[in-house]
């Protein structure tokens, strides 16, 4: 029978496929819109059995937040190829992911791909990708967050290979949630591993002053300024380390707890950043 290209057009927008792909499903489903969608994810499925030992090194790093910015979810999903992971239907899966994770409150993997987006599960729509890209294509990780009584901010780096969301308790403002998106670009840049110094472990920074003695003594220094080199050189670590005590990346002259004091100092509303997350992909 002959295909029209207005129902080749609507797989294509069903499945993501590609033109040629859609077509020949058709084809073999004597024009059945609801069979060429199955022979498409049978095909995705069983190209994911056959490419299970391929590595997966490329891909995208996609972050959402809700409407009523309580709620977040950042994600990974997994490629083959650069050119893959930077097609349009690729970009549009991993979207989909984050929406999905948000909609299903979870950080299970399986859960995420049992539900649904519009007509398609993450799963269907997982097996119509891989059916279109013809690569393995896999969801990574997933992380879904929550704060009643606050809001969250997030980053994207260029490219998708960088992302981080920051979760604040407090009352949301345009300008508090400005700031905090600023504040995730902060953690993308300048990767820091806890929010506060309270919040390193202790064994990090007895390490770190083991490290800090030993190179003191090697240098020679008197006995009786060890102690307070290697306190300062601690205080140095906490500057470089806790978000809330990095330079701020877009204004130099204060740091992250600055920039948010000097919200509260012109607003008098004020927030506690109490989550942080950040994804780099691989």
């Amino acid at each position: 029978m002959t295909i029209s290209i207005d129902q080749i057009k609507e797989l294509r927008n069903k499945t993501g496929a590609g033109m040629a792909d859609c077509k020949k499903a058709l084809e073999d489903s004597d024009g059945n819109i609801e069979k060429a969608i199955e022979i498409l994810r049978k095909k995705g499925a069983a190209l994911a059995t056959k490419r299970a030992d391929k590595s997966t090194n490329e891909g995208a790093i996609k972050s959402k937040i809700s409407d009523d910015k309580k709620s977040a979810a950042i994600i990974e999903v997994n490629c083959e190829t650069d050119f893959v992971s930077k097609g349009e239907a690729f970009q549009e899966f991993s979207d989909n992911v984050a929406e999905a994770t948000l909609l299903a409150k979870s950080n299970d993997i399986n859960t995420v791909l049992e539900t649904k987006i519009g007509e398609l599960t993450i799963k269907e729509r997982l097996d119509s990708l891989m059916a279109a890209v013809a690569e393995k294509t896999e969801i990574k990780r997933v992380c879904y967050l929550h704060i009643e009584d606050g809001f969250f901010g997030d980053y994207n780096h260029f490219g998708s290979k960088l992302g981080s969301l920051v979760g604040a308790k407090g009352e949301y403002t345009e300008e508090a949630g400005d700031i905090l998106n600023k504040i995730a670009m902060q953690v993308v840049a300048m990767n820091p591993i806890a929010i506060k110094r309270e919040d390193v472990p202790a064994e990090i920074i007895e390490k770190e002053k083991e490290i800090y003695t030993s190179q003191v003594k090697n240098e020679g220094k008197p006995e009786n300024i060890i102690d307070k080199i290697v306190q300062n050189k601690t205080e140095k670590y906490f500057q470089e380390n806790v978000l809330l005590e990095q330079e701020f990346i877009q204004d130099s002259k204060m740091a992250v707890m600055d920039f948010i004091a000097d919200y509260k100092e012109k607003t008098g509303k004020s927030f506690e950043i109490t989550e942080m997350v950040i994804y780099q992909l691989g």
